[in-house]
């Protein structure tokens, strides 16, 4: 196929851009690089099937357009960690807008496949649990998390109101906690966070009393799940996630195994808004995709740990400090 892939400079995209690749995909990578960072898709700058373009997708005109057909658009541009979305708030809404609808537009002109990358933040600080996606969600839409979950929840509503009014081919899968090489240390995810501080020797900091709960995916896997989705004709919405629900407290513990740090942990007021509960119900990603997570917490978490040791090592920017200021 012939992808374009908004926001494939960043952590999630560009994996998925080398995934496209490896199966033989042209691939134009579409970024601006807000969050995104330019040595996550620099090894791939070598194969002729990979185009770069510089671009804010909330800044297209009507007339954007790549050349030659485009098969697929997979949407993936936004900022996507609390310190991101918080510090580029309307960025992240006009991404959720603007952005989805010009992405949409372009599929549209090409007859192309629509994959919209939504969220588990729909469901907010979720009541019903494990979450389906039947689920209606609990969200504050007026909170310091809502730049990025309505933005979310909007760009559904678009490519629903495209798929039933226009009929635009799309999909929409929502996201639960990713993780693995690649993330920026400094992004404010927990994992990148723990892993970070752990080999630095510092205390983890905990916010809350880290029994609250998350369900963590290894990016291996996550973008099986795209690819999956972006091959079939589901609209969605479709959770991709791990179902396997561990504590932060227990994460904390087998970061500091993984590392072999002498680090403890310190613990924090929980922000505002903070889910207390996260895991998905993947009923529907297994029975429409035939898709399931196969890389478990503890070798995933060597894998990212044994990552960041060797870009710290080398000096690598992906694996030091943070791009952004």
């Amino acid at each position: 196929m012939r992808v374009l892939v908004t926001g494939g400079g960043g952590f999630l995209g560009s994996h998925l851009c080398e995934a496209l690749l490896a199966r033989g995909d042209t691939v134009w990578c579409l970024d601006n690089y807000c969050t995104g960072e330019p040595l996550n898709v620099a090894p791939l700058h070598g194969d002729p099937r990979f185009q770069l373009i510089r671009a804010d997708v909330s800044g297209l005109t009507a007339d954007f357009d790549v050349p030659g057909r485009v098969d697929a658009v997979a949407h993936l541009a936004s900022p996507a960690s609390p310190p991101d979305y918080g510090r580029l708030p309307l960025e992240t809404l006009s991404a959720g807008s603007r952005g989805t609808e010009n992405a949409l537009r372009l599929a549209e002109r090409h007859g192309a496949r629509f994959l919209l990358t939504s969220t588990s933040e729909v469901y907010g600080d979720p009541v019903l649990h494990p979450q389906a996606e039947s689920y209606w969600g609990n969200v504050n839409p007026v909170g310091p998390r809502s730049v990025y979950d309505e933005a979310k929840r909007y760009a559904e509503a678009l490519t629903m109101a495209y798929r039933r009014s226009r009929g635009v081919n799309t999909g929409i899968v929502r996201i639960f906690n990713t993780y693995g090489p690649r993330m920026r240390p400094h992004d404010g995810r927990v994992v990148s966070t723990f892993i970070r501080q752990a080999l630095a020797g510092e205390p983890l900091t905990e916010y809350g009393d880290g029994s609250q709960t998350r369900s963590f995916c290894y990016v291996e896997d996550l973008v099986r799940g795209l690819v999956a989705m972006l091959d079939s004709g589901h609209g969605g919405p479709v959770n991709l996630g791990n179902p396997d629900e561990c504590t932060v407290d227990e994460l904390a513990r087998l970061v500091i195994e993984a590392t072999g740090s002498p680090s403890v942990v310190e613990h924090r007021p929980l922000p505002v808004d903070d889910p207390t509960r996260r895991r998905p119900d993947i009923t529907r990603a297994r029975e429409l995709l035939g898709w399931s997570p196969r890389v478990g917490l503890d070798a995933g978490l060597r894998r990212t740990v044994a990552w960041a040791v060797a870009g710290r090592r080398q000096g690598d920017r992906t694996a030091g400090e943070p791009v952004e200021a």
